[in-house]
Order: structure tokens, then C-alpha cells, then sequence
């Protein structure tokens, strides 16, 4: 069977979305082209040029997204200024796209851009659902100017370097990487199977909080797939795609320190709407509020000036965390509460006594009993009537917060307000 003959599983060849500005990037986006179709899949080119048409005819035009976006071409040349054209296109380019995935016209899409083309990617891939492959070949990849509220949860990037203007030896490679790697990844994807209810879990790696550990296999025992997110800023950002759109059957939000990070400036954030999609989505909630007292921030930064005399944890070369006040853990509860109070489905707070993350414990760098104090405190009056309180005598690392995030999680099963697993 010759590479660009579909497999007896495909009845039809890879169709992979090529998107780019064809009048701009003309050589770039059909040398891709050309390397897709080496791989044996289709590529369907979408323009997304304002100013003019391309050298090629594409398989839809700048005048297709002008339609998908409700307007058209001319109305988005007159609309005022490069930023609001390109906005329009990228309204009309993510309707187009969705449209084409729905009825089994992509497998994958690869987008190719600099500032501006990064802009509409990101638009594009927030259109598709978990697991369609979706790569953005950019020369910004991985830059701090990509806010993390916009990146797919399974989005892939990759830096377009040397590529700022026409063909050369070093862009030709990461070109054909990048067009391998779609190609790739659409032929060996597996798609979400969702044959059990899914449970979504987050979590600060496995050494500061660890009631995965006990939590993951119990729950896999009572017939749900559980899925955890690393709160490091993208975990959390993924976790709340995924809830917004509704694909949690419940969710173990246990890990709040993104909102912490988010409410003290740094860059380790999931952005401003951390911890209110699930709530938005009437999934039912179980949370707590592991590592919301310290701060994450890169280990390779000085430390700012208003958080330079906390106590101090370097985790790794990357990441280092430091301890709010007692006066920030305050505004934390607060902000905790107002977000929960916004849920459309029940929501229970467990509030470990002892302890939110493992680096709080007696001899330990970030132990700050009046810190912790003045938190739970502050939690107490916080919580709106809608949210079920538990407390718990333990710290949030001891068996008795599982056992007791299990009972409520139990409780709920049986009263029908989460779906029975299937074991």
C-alpha cells in the first residue's frame, strides 16, 4: 500500500486544514502543501488573505470566511484598521472550520502565521473539540504575548524560525516537521471514547498535593475516568476548556493556586476565568483549596519587590512558590467565594484544618500557622449559603480529606446529581 492510499480502517484520504495568507505566504503555504500530500493526506487549503487573493485558487477564499463571519470581504477591508479585519476574519475562519469538522471535512488543521496569523489561530483551534489535532506554526510560539485563556487545550505549536519572509533551508524544516507532525498526529489519534463518566482533577504535581494518589484509583473503581491537571498555569487552562464545555460528569477541583497566581500578577495563570466554567456548566463541583497560600512564579526572575520578603521554595530551575500574607489569603477567600457563589449546580467546599499543601507542615519552609488561621477564618465567612461546607480535621495530604471527598462524592451519586460510573 503506497503512503497516499487511505488504510482499509479510512475510507477516505486524511483531509488536514492548510491555513494561511495566501497572498502573503504563497510559497511557504503550498511547499506545505506539497509535504502533506508526501505524507498521504489531503490538504485543503483555506485562505485567510484580506487585501488580495493568492497566486493559487484555494478550497475556500477569502470571501468564504468574509461569508462565515456574516459580512463581507469589502466590509472587512473598510472596517477601520488591521486589527478589526483581522478579528472578522478570525470569527469567520473558526466558523468555517467548525462547520467543516462537523461534517467530516477535517481531521486536522496546521495554521501558519506570524503576530497576526497567530491571533486568528488560536481562534480556530478554540473552535474544535478535544483531540482533533491542531497545529500553529508561528514566530511567536511560546511566547509570553499568547495569553493562556486563549490556547486549546490540546493545541501544539512550534516556532517558525527564520521564516518572517520566504523559503530558506532552516524554515523548509521546520515547515516539513510541523506538516509530518499533523499529518501524524491526525492518522494516530485516538478520540476520547467516553464510554464512562469523565471526572476532572487538578492537582500541583504529586509531591505538594497527593490525594490522586488515593483518589484516582477509588473513583476508577467506581466506574469513572478520571483526568488530572497540573495547575502550572496550561493544566488549568486546559481543565477549564474542557468545562466550559461540559465535558466533566463532576469535578475534584482541589488546586486553587492558579487564581492565586492569577490575583498576584504572575505569569503562571489560567487566566481570569479559573474556577468559574465548571460552575457556569452546572457540573457539580467538589473543591478545596490546596497551595492557596503561596504564589508560583518563575524560579528564573528576580522575585518582585511586594513578595521578596516571604518565605521563600524553589520546586526546580523553573518554578519556585512563596507564601501570601495573611492580609493576601484574606482577599484569596474572598475571591473563592464570589466565584463559587456564581455555580448553576451544587457545590461543596472541603476545608482541611491542618494544611493545604505539604510544604506547610511543622519544619517545613512555608509552615505558617497564622497565615493558615487567618485563611480559614476568612473561608468560613466567604462562603455563600449555596456551598456546602465540610471541614475536615486533618491536613489536605491525610487520609481523612479522601475519605471525606469520597463521601460527599458518594452522596451525590446516590442522591443522582452526578451520573452513575460504568465499571
Amino acid at each position: 500500500m503506497s503512503p497516499a492510499e487511505p488504510s482499509p480502517e479510512q475510507s477516505r484520504p486524511l483531509s488536514i486544514l492548510l491555513i494561511g495568507t495566501g497572498d502573503t505566504k504563497s510559497d511557504e503555504l503550498q511547499f506545505m502543501a506539497g509535504i502533506i500530500r508526501d505524507a498521504g493526506a489531503e490538504p485543503v487549503m483555506v485562505d485567510v488573505s484580506i487585501l488580495s487573493d493568492p497566486p493559487y485558487t484555494p478550497d475556500y477564499s477569502r470571501h468564504d470566511i468574509a461569508k462565515s463571519a456574516g459580512t463581507s470581504i469589502e466590509a472587512i477591508i473598510n472596517s477601520g484598521d488591521e486589527n478589526s479585519a483581522m478579528a472578522l476574519m478570525s470569527t469567520g475562519a473558526a466558523a468555517l472550520v467548525g462547520t467543516l469538522h462537523a461534517t467530516g471535512k477535517a481531521d486536522g488543521i496546521i495554521v501558519l502565521g506570524g503576530s497576526m496569523g497567530t491571533d486568528l489561530a488560536l481562534d480556530v483551534a478554540a473552535a474544535l473539540p478535544l483531540g482533533v489535532p491542531k497545529f500553529v506554526v508561528s514566530t511567536i510560539a511560546y511566547s509570553h504575548l499568547v495569553p493562556p485563556e486563549r490556547i486549546a487545550p490540546d493545541l501544539m505549536m512550534i516556532l517558525w524560525a527564520g521564516g518572517l519572509y520566504g523559503l530558506n533551508d532552516i524554515c523548509r524544516a521546520v515547515l516539513s516537521q510541523a506538516c509530518g507532525a499533523v499529518v501524524g498526529a491526525a492518522r494516530s489519534s485516538r478520540k476520547p471514547k467516553a464510554d464512562r463518566p469523565l471526572i476532572g482533577m487538578t492537582s500541583l504535581g504529586s509531591t505538594c498535593l497527593k490525594y490522586m494518589k488515593h483518589l484516582k484509583p477509588e473513583l476508577e473503581k467506581r466506574g469513572y475516568e478520571v483526568a488530572v491537571f497540573h495547575s502550572t498555569g496550561m493544566g488549568g487552562r486546559a481543565f477549564e476548556a474542557i468545562a466550559a464545555q461540559k465535558g466533566f460528569a463532576a469535578v475534584f477541583d482541589f488546586c486553587m493556586q492558579e487564581v492565586v497566581n492569577h490575583q498576584n500578577g504572575t505569569v503562571v495563570t489560567s487566566g481570569p476565568d479559573r474556577m468559574e466554567n465548571a460552575g457556569r456548566s452546572g457540573i457539580p463541583q467538589i473543591v478545596a483549596p490546596g497551595a492557596v497560600d503561596m504564589v508560583d512564579l518563575p524560579a528564573w526572575q528576580p522575585l518582585p519587590a511586594a513578595l521578596a520578603d516571604r518565605p521563600y521554595h524553589a520546586h526546580n530551575r523553573l518554578i519556585g512558590s512563596v507564601t501570601t500574607s495573611p492580609e493576601g489569603r484574606r482577599a484569596t477567600a474572598a475571591l473563592i467565594g464570589e466565584k463559587l457563589g456564581g455555580a448553576q449546580a451544587p457545590v461543596a467546599l472541603i476545608l482541611p484544618l491542618e494544611g493545604i499543601q505539604e510544604w506547610d507542615q511543622p519544619g517545613e519552609p512555608l509552615h505558617d500557622p497564622v497565615g493558615l488561621s487567618a485563611f480559614i477564618d476568612a473561608m468560613r465567612l466567604a462562603l455563600p449559603p449555596s456551598v456546602a461546607l465540610h471541614e475536615v480535621d486533618g491536613h489536605i495530604n491525610s487520609p481523612q480529606f479522601s475519605t471525606k471527598a469520597l463521601a460527599v462524592f458518594d452522596a451525590w451519586v446516590a442522591q443522582g446529581i452526578i451520573p452513575e460510573g460504568r465499571p
